[in-house]
């Protein structure tokens, strides 16, 4: 039994997220610490000759917008390949729909690694007591060391309210402060120059494997020096500090993307910064970056924490299957701190694929540094609503107002339909159409995937004036577009012709085919918007006869099946798939982050979606990488099993993530030749935990719903779920001690613990504690 009573006291404190350190410097990408203030990002290597920090922007972009990327013959043939599907005529539909149904990118691009920041320091022999670190809860670089008898210290933070990177450099002894500062590596054409206060770089984003070379932002790129005592000498290139206490760098990168002049931005920035000074910098950044990160605290029992030591070997000793659960609870903060780092209210574009830290090898390779739409994007914001970062989503929804309009011209022109659409991957100016190859460019429902971040971000912060003017219109439109493209098929509605990316089934004559009618995933997210616009068309009092259509049409979409195996079947037909070790699982969407099936409401299915999982991890050569192995972490835990997501969130820090703790997508999976950074795996691992402790569905919230039967003490602060609640935990000895549940408004919920549940009813002004009796 929960017994509820008003909460007395003041609230339990928030323990500070933790830190990342190590005892030498980084000599990789995957040893550099990330910094970042949601537009430019660095990764800060800490190394005593030379220290190096890597720049990346997120507006920096080879290629523009087009509108020759649809084919002409789409809406023509489009028909006709639906028409062959339904006979099933399949090895004829995809070799149709191959000639008629893609897309190009004429001018598509990617985002582009920036130049280097490089600081060479005066030789003073050995270097000893070294220390890198970075500190969660300030979003902090700090280097130490001992070096001829002078310690050294080193900050390097990237500042949300002054836009730039600011580095302090000093010294416990006068004078003792000598290096050299320059921009290095460049990738994207350009000239680096002396500044009159330090160090310029003038370029274009451009490249010709993703665009045509010509195409792409203007980027400015200033690094301003001052140094307190000794001399400064500013030669072609670069910057010589000679002598000084200490010194200040200042770093302010600027693009054209949205029209701006990058030349008078990056003046603007460096001159206020410079005014400042670093100490008003610093405080002002500590002050705003841990005001997100304070929100929540995770503790999973200090007793398992083990004697200090640096965190890469942490993460090898996790790998030789020692048991760290402080490791993962600083996994679970690390993901929601790139989440502040690389995506705020003000950003001007979201997440990519590698968040806002380029390491210039998904840029280079065949898929880009882009928007992947069949899980990626949604996945670098599964933890941003939950873990109480709600105004990090925002980003997002600029990104879909843009795809809102570019794809309804693809909705006409392609498929004769009202609305909007967006199908596998976008890029920095709203690309819609289908990508250039079959497998996974005919993604028909990417962009609805996507819009359901927006009914998600009302669930839990309840706010109607962006339910009205942000969200409705969008979700409106992808209704309309889905209204129009679903086809009757025996009295059903099915999608298609589309893909279930990025999957391959075995038709019955033995081709090896990806389109088909009726794919699961796309059942899964028309569902979910047609749902999703009827109840926000109802919140608002709108659209009544909109309202009647979606009712009509949801009631006569296609059911979920189970396949000859007891697997949630992926297509109308139960097809063998042709790759059964396959990395995607897209109808599992179903289960999450969609609640269609549900272990109570429908264990059947349910069964059948742990027979997927089971099949696909047993099969040979399953592709394991960082973001399945958050998907299966998320997809157990909405099935209540908390030691199984607990093995896959452990494999994720283990074996998915480098010494950096920056999680990877494994080299020899999806054409990549080495392990390359994917945003992904960090945000979905922080999703996971927080599945794990607290789940709720706007009806209900569940206390501990998959907790591991390992993390038997421990606690949790800050949690958000849907129906806008805060939400507290402490569990002892594996069960529930209390919880500590802060209202936003008047109203009476659900809250479940296991097999218990009660309905208190809560006051805006009064938390309310539960215990069990």
């Amino acid at each position: 039994m929960l017994i509820a009573s008003p909460a007395t006291g003041p609230r339990p404190s928030v323990t500070p997220a933790g830190t990342l350190w190590y005892d030498r410097p980084g000599e990789r990408w995957f040893e550099a610490l990330p910094i970042g203030n949601g537009r430019l990002g660095g990764m800060v290597y800490g190394g005593v000759p030379t220290e190096r920090v890597d720049l990346s922007e997120s507006t920096a972009w080879s290629g523009g917008p087009s509108t020759v990327d649809l084919s002409p013959t789409a809406r023509q043939e489009l028909p006709a390949v639906r028409k062959l599907l339904v006979a099933g005529d399949y090895a004829q539909a995809q070799r149709l729909a191959g000639e008629h149904l893609l897309g190009t990118r004429a001018s598509f691009g990617t985002n582009l690694p920036l130049p280097h920041v490089r600081l060479t320091f005066a030789d003073r022999g050995p270097a000893t007591s070294y220390r890198r670190s970075l500190d969660l809860d300030q979003g902090i670089v700090a280097v130490t060391y001992d070096q001829g008898g002078t310690r050294f210290t080193r900050e390097v933070l990237a500042s949300h309210p002054q836009r730039v990177i600011a580095v302090r450099i000093g010294a416990d002894r006068p004078g003792a402060v000598s290096f050299t500062v320059g921009l290095d590596g460049a990738v994207i054409p350009g000239k680096t120059t002396g500044a009159e206060a330090g160090v310029a770089f003038s370029g274009r984003s451009v490249e010709s494997l993703h665009s045509d070379g010509r195409t792409g932002t203007a980027v400015e790129i200033r690094v301003n020096v001052e140094a307190v005592g000794g001399t400064v000498r500013r030669t072609d290139d670069a910057v010589e500090v000679d002598g000084a206490d200490s010194a200040v760098l200042i770093v302010a990168v600027g693009t054209d993307w949205a029209g701006e002049d990058p030349v008078r931005q990056v003046e603007t920035l460096t001159a206020a910064a410079t005014a400042a000074g670093f100490d008003a910098i610093r405080a002002a950044h500590v002050d705003d970056h841990a005001g997100l990160m304070r929100r929540v605290s995770l503790d999973l029992d200090a007793a398992t924490e083990p004697d200090p030591v640096p965190t890469d070997r942490r993460r090898d000793n996790l790998a030789r299957g020692e048991r760290d659960d402080s490791l993962l609870a600083l996994y679970f903060q690390y993901g929601r701190y790139l989440t502040v780092a690389g995506s705020r209210a003000d950003s001007p574009l979201p997440l990519a694929l590698q968040g806002l830290w380029n390491d210039g090898l998904a840029s280079s390779a065949s898929w880009s540094n882009d928007f992947h739409l069949d899980i990626n994007t949604q996945q670098n914001y599964w933890a941003a609503e939950p873990t109480n970062l709600a105004e990090c989503h925002t980003p997002l929804f600029r990104l879909l107002q843009l795809l809102a309009e570019t794809g309804q011209t693809t909705a006409t022109q392609m498929y004769d339909a009202p609305g909007w659409v967006a199908h596998t991957v976008t890029n920095a100016w709203g690309y819609s159409a289908p990508g250039t190859d079959l497998g996974w460019g005919l993604n028909v429902t990417g962009g609805a995937w996507l819009a359901t971040h927006l009914w998600e971000h009302y669930e839990y912060g309840g706010d109607d004036e962006f339910l009205r003017d942000v969200a409705y219109p969008m979700l409106r439109g992808a209704a309309q577009f889905l209204l129009s493209y679903l086809t009757e098929d025996q009295g059903l509605l099915v999608s298609g012709p589309s893909e279930s990316p990025e999957n391959w089934y075995v038709a019955p004559d033995g081709s090896r085919c990806s389109v088909a009618m009726g794919n699961t995933v796309d059942r899964v997210f028309a569902e979910a918007i047609l749902r999703d616009c009827a109840t926000a068309a109802e919140v608002l009092g709108v659209d009544p006869d909109l309202r009647e259509r979606i009712t009509a049409a949801r009631a006569r979409l296609s059911p979920y099946l189970i396949g000859r195996h007891g697997q949630l079947q992926e297509w109308l037909h139960d097809f063998e798939e042709a790759d059964p070790a396959h990395r995607h699982t897209s109808h599992l969407c179903a289960l999450f982050p969609e609640r269609q099936i549900t272990p109570r409401a429908t264990p059947e299915l349910a069964r059948a979606a742990e027979v997927t999982i089971e099949r696909r991890q047993s099969a040979a050569g399953w592709e394991q990488t960082e973001w399945v192995e958050a998907n299966f972490a998320v997809f157990h835990a909405r099935l209540l099993q908390g030691d199984k997501a607990l093995a896959h969130l452990t494999s994720l820090v283990a074996d998915a993530s480098e010494a950096n703790l920056m999680s990877y997508s494994v080299g020899g999976v999806a054409g990549a030749a080495q392990n390359i950074y994917s945003f992904d795996g960090n945000a979905g691992g922080s999703a996971a935990v927080a599945e794990m402790l607290l789940q709720s569905d706007g009806q209900e919230i569940e206390l501990l719903p998959a907790l591991p039967a390992t993390w038997q003490n421990g606690s949790v602060r800050g949690l958000r779920a849907r129906g806008g609640f805060t939400v507290d935990i402490t569990w002892k000895n594996g069960r529930l001690d209390h919880a500590r549940i802060h209202p936003s408004r008047a109203t009476t919920h659900h809250i479940r613990y296991g097999d218990t549940t009660t309905e208190p009813t809560f006051t805006k002004q009064e938390a309310l504690n539960l215990r069990t009796d």
